[in-house]
């Protein structure tokens, strides 16, 4: 495993493991899996509706807690200052745990405009030693860097949207800019028309490896944190399988240069605000 360090001086391991859209029953079995193939980064959130899954999973697991880097994420209806600390102590309690290592506003949900006031419950939960580190989700330069400038504390994340069809450089530089580890989420844009892409065989069949492998790892070399998903047992172990091989500047020129200009798949968070 290769492991960041954050802006607050923890450790990330650099691939994780992700569970949106696992249902709470089959969280339990994929995260044991996981676990037992090596990985220890889980990234769950509440509106997953796992969590408590995502907790038997680490029981069954057998793997001490405190070698689990654990990040869970406040939901949307939870923004607000006594919302989010209440929201967070749920939590807590679905994932059987007395601290997350890092906890992440899910959403800016910039119409609430209440961003600024959970980042003030955040820098709390983390001043207090429950959240040992802090950061967002599907924040935009605007909400990112507002957030800076009226904070003491700069989120250690910013967990977007990001695959080879959406490589928002961008965004990346400006989370560089400021100190913060960039998380990509859908990392193998949810396995649709990406992983069939010519070039990408190609490059796979250079390395003995899959597609889906030379993604992960081509994530890996821009310096981000990564976090996959999958309820397989051996397409878990396959994209665990990425730390014995290495793209050229080449290949990962040509990986990035497959951008679309309608490549995200996600919500744009500049307008999103749901809150159900």
């Amino acid at each position: 495993m290769q492991y960041i360090t954050l802006n607050d001086g923890a450790r990330i391991p650099q691939l994780g493991f992700g569970v949106w859209q696992v249902p709470d029953a089959g969280a339990q079995a994929a995260v044991a899996t996981a676990l037992e193939v090596g990985y220890r980064h889980l990234d769950t959130a509440a509106a997953y509706e796992n969590e408590a899954g995502v907790s038997r999973g680490i029981r069954d697991s057998g793997v001490p807690r405190e070698d689990i880097f654990l990040t869970t994420k406040l939901w949307n209806g939870d923004h607000g200052y006594d919302a989010a600390l209440r929201a967070f102590d749920q939590s807590l309690e679905r994932l059987g745990t007395d601290y997350v290592d890092l906890y992440l506003i899910h959403w800016p949900v910039p119409e609430q405009d209440l961003y600024i006031e959970t980042w003030r419950a955040l820098e709390k939960i983390n001043s207090d030693g429950r959240a040992r580190s802090i950061g967002v989700c599907n924040f935009t330069a605007e909400t990112l860097e507002r957030l800076v400038e009226e904070s003491s504390k700069i989120p250690a994340i910013n967990q977007i949207e990001l695959h080879p069809y959406f490589p928002q450089p961008a965004m990346r530089q400006l989370d560089e800019k400021l100190g913060i580890v960039t998380e990509d989420w859908s990392p193998l844009g949810q396995g649709g028309d990406l992983l069939k892409e010519p070039v990408l065989a190609r490059i796979a069949e250079a390395h003995g490896k899959s597609a889906a492998q030379v993604v992960l790892r081509w994530h890996l070399q821009l310096g981000d944190v990564v976090i996959p998903k999958s309820v397989t047992p051996s397409r878990i172990k396959e994209n665990f399988e990425v730390f014995d091989f290495e793209l050229t500047e080449a290949e990962m020129d040509e990986i990035t240069m497959l951008r679309r200009d309608d490549g995200r798949i996600g919500p744009d968070p500049a307008h999103f605000n749901y809150v159900g």
